[in-house]
């Protein structure tokens, strides 16, 4: 696994990235311990605290939750939560900008949708 050093995006945010994707693909469960800031730190050759600030992250964003002594777990409905934050941020900006360059190229809604509704979904490796 990599983080791409030359992204602008900063490392903790890439790690806490890689953990969401973990949640949303099923890896990770509710209630189920994450990799420590250690694990991490040693699976994306970081610095400990680089990856501790990843998983802080995502606490602060009630996706995780601390035993004390016991390490970091994944929250009830992270998933859910995680799914809504990114319909939201990612999905919804891509709509509108799609949407706004079919008006430019002046598509029609009945074209564009045709046209999502025969894409096909990249085959997954």
């Amino acid at each position: 696994m990599y983080l791409n050093a030359d992204d602008l995006t900063p490392l903790y945010v890439q790690i806490a990235q890689w953990l969401e994707l973990e949640i949303l693909n099923g890896t990770l469960q509710s209630d189920e311990k994450v990799y420590s800031q250690y694990q991490l730190a040693e699976m994306f050759n970081v610095n400990p605290a680089t990856a501790a600030k990843g998983l802080s992250l995502l606490a602060g964003e009630n996706l995780l939750y601390k035993k004390r002594g016991l390490g970091m777990f994944v929250a009830p409905q992270a998933k859910e939560k995680i799914r809504a934050k990114r319909i939201k941020q990612n999905l919804q900006q891509l709509v509108l900008q799609v949407v706004a360059e079919a008006e430019r190229l002046q598509v029609s809604q009945a074209e564009l949708i045709a046209m999502i509704k025969n894409v096909e979904p990249p085959k997954e490796e």
